[in-house]
């Protein structure tokens, strides 16, 4: 007799009601948001078994649990565990599913899937739905009721999917409009989604993520690179912001990521880059601003609807931090970043004035010497140079630093506070791109609604450029605020990298020619030169070198002034001293007794002139002070 499907109340197929051999079975369990109880686990588990004991199938413990998976987006042979199960035919012959939506949501899907039942012979179950229980039994391959039954259940299925979609879309765009509501989703890096008092969901700061954000803005404010701020992140293990929102959820960090094509690439953790950096910074949902693919939500006043009662940076503070990325677009050239040199981009080739790098000879090298150089890289760059330079790293790295400290070692430090002004013109940029963008549409609108909403918008875009185009703009401030610690005292705590780039902030350049032929025991200094190129640099190491001499010029005052007095007072202890010791000398030859030791004599004589030298410098001193204050 053959098979036929049929929707009932409970009881079985007549086919597989005449079954003597228990079939063995696989529940599948799926659940597209963790948090919905109407579709728990455990009801879904419950109805399986009960399906699964009526029709005599064994579940045993084979099972296949998708939590978090969508039906919509992924076929059955794409979900984790039911995926897994459906590439070992063999091991079951049965599969259940609570009900159609379940196991698919299009035809596409439920016709692959019949397929494959046909293929391997099995049975789908469906424990609940509509009218009943749903056995279809692929087991006899001529039955075509099955194919029919799976392709109105699925053609059901996906109709009942796209309504749900259009609802959902459609809700999320009433509610992309509303201020301060938040439809779900992950929230852009920096904010925390947080209950509202009359229902809905709305923004907060994130209190840990915005102090991330704080000190990248700080870091980028300090010069540093983009890529080393990224560099830093990652070293310090700070999640990255799609791992940050995972940790907050108590999932794992890393995920699914594109790859080359056709290919998904799994990873542990993701990682800060310079574009995620820079998306992140430039993005209006720092202003608290509601941002979609097409960029800011407005309402119908021109206004950007907000997400939130507390933005993280004014709009002074966004364009401040704007105006970096775009002066460093200017300026894109990369350089080499890896080395530890400290006069990496300071010391450069007076033969074709380009940079020189360090050289260290490998441990395979056949070079008899073994000493770390800076070389003219001309050859690494494909050029000839008329006369190129090398010299021994340790040499330069010490005339720089000495020659370094004594210009501008003195110097205290400056802190420069900026206080951001205000320019409407970005958002006016941006509103009339949007408004331009507007016009383009006009006259493409059929219907009277769609033109009273063409209108409207247009009317909003220019009522809102007015009110911009009404703000005043606030030129931003600049304070130099001077420490107490001085370049000395950070470069004696500082390494390599960090005393490389105060070097090269105060313009350091120190270029070098070509050596003579012969050995060298020291750096000829006739072939270096050493010059500080920044303004407050270079002028402070004039100051410092003025005063330098000022002192000087004191002190050698003092001394002209105090020399006759200071040497007759050295002079008369002088004689003091040879006269006592004639005198002790005498009194022991006429009392028999052995003269004073030669070395007790001689340090009895140097400890005197010590304390004159003492007592001399007190005095010029002294003496310096007086001139000083005259």
């Amino acid at each position: 007799m053959m098979a036929k499907p049929q929707v009932n109340g409970g009881s079985p197929t007549p086919f597989v009601a005449g079954m003597t051999t228990q079939l063995r079975g696989l529940s599948a369990l799926r659940l597209s948001v963790l948090t919905d109880e109407t579709t728990s686990p455990e009801r879904q588990r419950t109805a399986n078994h009960e399906a699964a004991a009526a029709l005599n199938i064994d579940l045993s413990d084979r099972e296949a649990v998708d939590l978090g998976v969508s039906a919509s987006k992924t076929t059955p042979f794409e979900r984790p565990e039911l995926g897994a199960w459906l590439e070992r035919p063999e091991e079951f012959d049965a599969l259940v599913f609570w009900r159609f939506d379940r196991a698919v949501r299009s035809m596409d899907d439920m016709h692959a899937l019949s397929l494959w039942a046909r293929e391997h012979r099995k049975m789908i179950v469906i424990a609940e739905g509509p009218g009943g229980r749903l056995v279809l039994d692929f087991r006899n391959p001529l039955d075509p009721m099955a194919q029919l039954m799976v392709t109105l259940f699925a053609f059901a299925a996906q109709f009942e999917a796209q309504s749900i979609r259009e609802r959902v879309i459609s809700a999320q765009a009433a509610m992309r409009v509303m201020p301060l509501r938040w439809r779900g989703s992950r929230p852009p890096y920096g904010y925390e989604p947080s209950p509202l008092e009359d229902g809905g969901w709305t923004l907060v700061q994130d209190k840990k993520a915005v102090t991330v954000i704080e000190r990248i803005i700080k870091e980028l404010h300090e010069n540093k690179p983009v890529l080393a701020v990224a560099q830093e992140l990652n070293a310090a293990g700070i999640p990255s912001p799609r791992d940050h929102w995972s940790l907050r959820q108590g999932r794992k960090t890393g995920g699914k990521t594109g790859g080359a094509p056709g290919e998904t690439v799994v990873k542990e953790r993701f990682t800060w880059r310079h574009n995620a950096i820079k998306e992140l910074l430039t993005s209006e949902r720092l202003l608290g601003w509601k941002v979609t693919e097409q960029g800011p939500v407005r309402d119908s006043e021109g206004a950007p609807v907000m997400s939130t009662r507390e933005p993280i940076l004014t709009r002074e503070e966004f364009d401040a931090v704007g105006a970096l990325f775009a002066e460093r677009s200017v300026d894109n050239k990369t350089f080499r970043t890896d080395s530890v040199a400290l006069l990496l981009r300071v010391i450069v080739c007076a033969g074709c004035n380009e940079i020189m790098y360090a050289h260290r000879p490998s441990s395979g090298s056949k070079a008899t010497s073994k000493t770390e150089t800076y070389k003219c890289g001309s050859y690494g760059r494909g050029v000839k140079c008329p006369a190129p330079a090398s010299v021994k790293r340790e040499w330069a790295d010490e005339y720089v630093t000495n020659r370094f400290l004594a210009a501008v070692g003195g110097l205290r430090l400056t802190e420069t506070r900026r206080t951001p002004g205000y320019d409407p013109q970005p958002e006016i940029d941006a509103t009339t791109a949007e408004y331009e963008a507007h016009m383009a549409e006009q006259g493409q609108q059929k219907s009277k609604a769609a033109q009273e909403a063409w209108k409207r918008r247009a009317t909003a875009l220019d009522a809102r450029l007015a009110e911009l185009e009404s703000r005043e703009a606030t030129p931003p401030r600049v304070e130099v605020v001077q420490l107490k610690e001085t370049y000395a005292d950070v470069w004696r705590d500082a390494d390599d990298t960090k005393r490389r780039n105060m070097l090269r902030t105060a313009g350091v350049v120190f270029s070098v020619r070509k050596a003579k032929r012969g050995k060298a025991f020291g750096l000829d200094e006739s072939r270096v030169s050493f010059e500080i190129s920044d303004q407050f640099f270079a002028e402070g190491a004039e100051e410092l070198a003025g005063i330098e001499r000022a002192e000087l010029s004191v002190t050698e005052r003092a001394e002209q002034q105090l020399g006759p007095t200071l040497n007759a007072r050295r002079g008369s202890a002088q004689l003091a001293f040879s006269v006592q010791q004639i005198v002790s000398d005498a009194a022991a030859e006429r009392n028999d007794e052995e003269p004073e030791p030669a070395e007790s004599i001689r340090a009895r004589y140097e400890a005197l002139m010590t304390s004159h030298d003492e007592a001399d410098r007190a005095d010029i001193e002294a003496r310096a002070d007086e001139l000083r204050r005259r």
